[in-house]
Order: structure tokens, then C-alpha cells, then sequence
């Protein structure tokens, strides 16, 4: 009873068997509700008021009135008295068989025939009877009788059994044409439900190539053009679904900020590789939030927030500090968890501790040369003209050189900014790269050797290859580099300027025997206002801030500067920048 088939079978049976049944029961009743009609129909005409008058007659004509009435009764074709099945009988009024169609001698007291002991004609009918009867009192001056007509039924049960044997006839040929109906019906039915079913069970496995034939207009195509339409709606609903998912895993993925996803009980669901790498640890379904961070947050606090509430916690992981942004994702603790994410403020903390030392060091830079102002300022004034004039123009002087001093940081700051905002302008042009080696070398030597008792050497070929920049502000940073070779290099000492063509670039190499650079300060020389030796830095008019606008005006030419150095022995500073196409 599982099949849709056995289903139809079944109810198209069922009806066919109700419906039988419903028109043998009616017809039976019919039948036999018209003999027992047509029977009082046949009695009525028959016991005219002339023929019971002439009954009624018979006893003044002849002492045998009963065997009289019963003749002429039987001589009555409107009584279809057969003896078989119908009889007529003459009664007293008492019930005594005076005279009958057959031997019977007495006969049985029916509602009709107690009728007509009391006087009326009995001609009650009932369709539930194995009989019909009619009892008509007869009245005359010779003594009272009861004309009691009886049929046995036996022509209705006849013709109610033959109508029976129809219907059962009848029946078995409409069970027969309701099954092969049914089974074709039902292949009409189950041809495309079964293709529907099959369909369904694709879409199920994934595959939503299937496209069903809409073989009819009727409820079932339209099912079938719904199921189509079903299909390419969750085809394309999946394959949204599909792209967003490859969209929130690409930037799960590839986010710069580390997300780690805990369940209600503590366990990683998810994480990316950020996260791993900001923890400084590995991560497993295994790995429980107290392990990672204890004493940062309590789980059961955590899950307990709602939206939009979250808890912010700091911690340190290696040498990386670390923001935490924690909040629940679900309302509920059994289907929720904990989403964890990790900023790494490591570089933003670098950067204000840097600007506290860039104000702290520009501060201290141009406080010291306006104290060395102020005071031989206020002691020219107070001294007035007590101080002799080689002393006041001494301390004039030095009031010029603090001056010029300031000037130079108020210079350099002024051409970083510049650089940082990128509003510092460069004149580019096309020239031979020996042509700057050579300009800062001839600017460079007199001082050097007259000064500083140098010996400052250039190899540099006149065939260079060209390269595109601005040519003054090349020509500054390698007279930034040259003029620290003279400066940390004790007096008589050497130093080379090397200048050739390497693949794609030109380089220039200055290299020095001076008292080189101590090896843990070489990651921290591009930093501003960062010298090695600060004393001497600031003696010779130094501000920190050479090489840092060396390396941004190289990086504006797409070059590079390297520095090599072994403390006590010397230094080399490379640069290197493009060969003009």
C-alpha cells in the first residue's frame, strides 16, 4: 500500500464496489417495491365496489357462498391467481378457511387480516415481508366473510435475485475495466512523478543540470515547470551562496587581522593563518581559549554578553603586541561561541614611541643651539662696551654658526616633511651618472685634503650610463655620504669613491678606514635624529637626519643605499639607482 499505484488501484476498486453496491441496493428495493405496488394496483382495480357487491350477492343465490365467492374470485384475471405463488381464500370472520385456491386449511393471521376482523380492508405493504396479502371483509344478510388474497413473492425474489446475478455480473466486468484502467491511470500518474522523484534525488546529490520534460498542461507540468524553475533558483541561489562563501573564506583567509572562533566549550572552531602567526603558536580543534588566553577574558563572561556588548583585552606574544577584540556570535550557549579578533598594534606602538622621540629630539635640537644664542646674546648685552671686540665678535660668530645650525634642522625637517606628504618637488632629467660622482668629488677634496689631511680618491668611468632623476637632489645625498666619510674618519685617513655600471643599475660606493659603525646600530641608522655618536654628531654640526632624507630621495628615483660596516676598521656606503631606458 506504499506504491501509488496499489493506491489508485485500490481506491478506483472501492469506488467501483460502492458504487455497485449502491445501484444493486437500489434497484433490489426498486424491484421490489414495484411488485408489491403493481400487487395492491392489480387488488384495487380488481375489488371494484360492483365486484364486492357482487360478492356480496352470491350467498342469497346459493347456500355454498364460499365455494361460490371462490370461483368467482379465481374467475378474476386481474388477481393473477396461480395456486403456485398466489392463492385467494374465503374466511370467516374468525379466520377459518372456508374455501381456498389450494388445500390449505388455515392460513396465518396477518396485520392485514386482523384488519379486516375488525372490519376494515387490511392492506398494509412491507417491502421486509416474505409476503404481500390483501383482506377485504365481505358483508351480507347471510353471514360475514373475509376475501384474503396471499402471494409468496415468489416472482420478486425470482426477478430480485436475477437482477442480483446482473449486478454481480456487471461487477466483475467493471473490476475488471477499473484494474486496467486504474493500472493505465496510474502510469499516467507515476510516469512523471517518477522522473520528478529521480530529479529531486539529483538535486539532492548536487546536480542541478537536470532539466525535466513538461510532457502535459495539467497539474502535474505545471509541477514539473515548477520543479524546473525550483532548480534553477537554488542552482543560482547556490552558486551565490557559493561566491560569498569564497569571498568570506579569500578574506578569512587573507586578512591582515587574526580571527580566532571558539565553541561554547571552549574549543577552536576557526582561525586564519594571521592569527597563528600573531600568537606566535600553532592552533587545533584540540586548542582550548584558556590555553591562549588565560587571564585575558573569562569564557563564561564572554558568552553572556549580548550584541553589541564585546570586551577588550591587550596582551604581548613574542616581541608583538597584541589588541583583542572579544564578543559572542550567537545568543545561545549551545549553539554559539566566542569570535576573537587580534590586532597587531606592534608598529602603531613603534610609531608613537617614535614621535615622542622625533618631538623629544627636535626639541633637544633646537633648544641647544637657541640656549648657546641666548647666552652669549644676554652677555654681549650685559658686558655692552666692557667686552673687548675680538670677544664680542667671537661670540657673534657663534651666534651666526648655532643660527645656521638651526637653520639646517629647520632645512632637513622642512624636506621630510615634504617627502612624507609627497609635495617635494623633483626637477627630473636625462644625464650621465658620472657627471654628480664627479661634481660632489671636486666639491669634497679641498676640504678633506686641507682640512682633514685625506686622501680622497675617485675611480669613476666617464662613460656611465645616463639615468633620469633629479640631479641636485643626487648630488646631495652623495654629499651627504662623502661628507660623513670625512667627518668619522680620523685625520690622514682614506677613502675611495667608486663609481661603475651592475645588470640594470649604476652604483657609487664610498668607502672609508674611519672608526665604522658598531654592529648593533646599523638596523637603526635610517631612523631620524639617530647618530651613533652623539657628541661628535653634534660637534661637527650634525643633525641625524642625513641619511634618513638620503634613502627617501632614493626611493623617489627607485634606488637603494646599503650600508657595510666593521666597527674600528671602517665603512662602506653603496647606492644604487636605474640605467634610464
Amino acid at each position: 500500500m506504499r506504491s501509488l499505484r496499489m493506491k489508485v488501484v485500490m481506491v478506483m476498486v472501492i469506488l467501483i464496489l460502492a458504487l455497485m453496491t449502491v445501484i444493486g441496493a437500489f434497484l433490489i428495493n426498486g424491484v421490489g417495491n414495484f411488485y408489491i405496488s403493481e400487487f395492491y394496483v392489480q387488488m384495487e382495480q380488481t375489488f371494484s365496489q360492483s365486484f364486492i357487491a357482487q360478492l356480496q350477492r352470491l350467498p342469497e343465490q346459493s347456500p355454498d357462498a364460499p365455494e361460490r365467492m371462490k370461483e368467482l374470485l379465481m374467475a378474476q384475471a386481474g388477481l393473477g391467481i396461480d395456486i403456485a405463488n398466489r392463492n385467494v381464500y374465503v374466511l370467516s370472520p374468525l379466520g377459518t378457511v372456508l374455501s381456498g385456491s389450494d388445500q390449505r386449511t388455515s392460513v396465518d393471521v396477518t396485520p392485514n387480516l386482523l384488519a379486516a376482523m375488525n372490519g376494515e380492508v387490511g392492506q398494509e405493504r412491507s417491502i421486509t415481508n416474505d409476503y404481500m396479502d390483501l383482506a377485504v371483509p365481505i358483508e351480507s344478510s347471510s353471514g360475514s366473510y373475509i376475501v384474503y388474497i396471499l402471494d409468496a413473492k415468489t416472482t420478486v425474489d425470482a426477478l430480485t435475485g436475477e437482477v442480483l446475478g446482473i449486478i454481480l455480473r456487471a461487477l466483475g466486468l467493471g473490476l475488471v475495466i477499473c484494474l486496467i484502467l486504474s493500472f493505465l491511470l496510474s502510469q499516467i500518474l507515476i510516469t512523471p512523478i517518477r522522473a520528478l522523484t529521480t530529479g529531486t534525488r539529483e538535486i539532492a546529490a548536487g546536480d542541478f543540470s537536470q532539466k525535466l520534460e513538461v510532457t502535459s498542461r495539467d497539474e502535474i507540468g505545471t509541477l514539473t515547470k515548477n520543479f524546473n524553475y525550483m532548480a534553477q533558483v537554488l542552482q543560482d541561489t547556490l552558486s551565490e551562496a557559493e561566491n560569498e562563501r569564497n569571498k568570506l573564506s579569500t578574506l578569512f583567509l587573507h586578512m591582515t587581522d587574526g580571527v580566532v572562533a571558539f565553541s561554547a566549550a571552549g574549543t577552536v572552531i576557526h582561525y586564519n593563518p594571521a592569527a597563528t602567526q600573531m600568537l606566535s603558536r600553532s592552533l587545533d580543534p584540540t586548542t582550548r581559549f584558556d590555553e591562549v588566553f588565560a587571564g585575558k577574558a573569562d569564557l563564561e563572561q564572554l558568552l553572556a554578553l549580548r550584541r553589541p556588548q564585546y570586551l577588550e583585552a591587550q596582551m604581548t606574544a613574542g616581541s608583538r603586541e597584541l589588541e583583542l577584540f572579544m564578543a559572542p556570535f550567537s545568543s545561545g550557549q549551545e549553539q554559539g561561541g566566542v569570535m576573537v579578533v587580534i590586532h597587531d598594534v606592534t608598529e602603531q606602538r613603534r610609531s608613537e614611541q617614535s614621535r615622542r622621540e622625533f618631538v623629544a629630539n627636535v626639541s633637544h635640537e633646537l633648544r641647544t643651539p637657541l640656549t648657546n644664542i641666548k647666552s652669549y646674546a644676554e652677555t654681549i648685552v650685559s658686558a655692552g662696551d666692557e667686552l673687548p671686540p675680538e670677544l664680542r665678535n667671537q661670540f657673534v660668530g657663534v651666534i651666526i654658526g648655532e643660527a645656521d645650525r638651526m637653520t639646517r634642522i629647520v632645512q632637513d625637517l622642512l624636506t621630510l616633511s615634504k617627502i612624507d606628504y609627497g609635495k617635494m618637488e623633483m626637477n627630473i632629467s636625462r644625464f650621465p651618472f658620472s657627471r654628480p660622482v664627479r661634481s660632489v668629488y671636486e666639491a669634497a677634496k679641498l676640504n678633506a685634503e686641507q682640512t682633514h689631511g685625506h686622501t680622497l680618491t675617485l675611480d669613476c668611468p666617464e662613460d656611465l650610463p645616463e639615468v633620469d632623476g633629479d640631479r641636485e637632489r643626487i648630488e646631495q645625498v652623495l654629499m651627504n655620504i662623502v661628507s660623513n666619510a670625512i667627518k668619522y674618519t680620523p685625520d690622514g685617513g682614506k677613502i675611495q669613491i667608486t663609481a661603475g655600471v651592475s645588470g640594470k643599475t649604476v652604483f657609487v660606493r664610498v668607502s672609508d678606514n674611519g672608526i665604522g659603525i658598531p654592529e648593533k646600530d646599523l638596523p637603526r641608522l635610517f631612523e631620524r635624529f639617530y647618530r651613533v655618536d652623539k657628541a661628535r654628531s653634534r660637534e661637527s654640526g650634525g643633525t641625524g637626519l642625513g641619511l634618513s632624507i638620503a634613502r627617501e630621495i632614493l626611493k623617489e628615483h627607485k634606488g637603494d643605499i646599503r650600508i657595510e660596516s666593521v666597527y674600528g676598521e671602517g665603512t662602506d656606503v653603496t647606492i644604487t639607482l636605474p640605467i634610464a631606458k
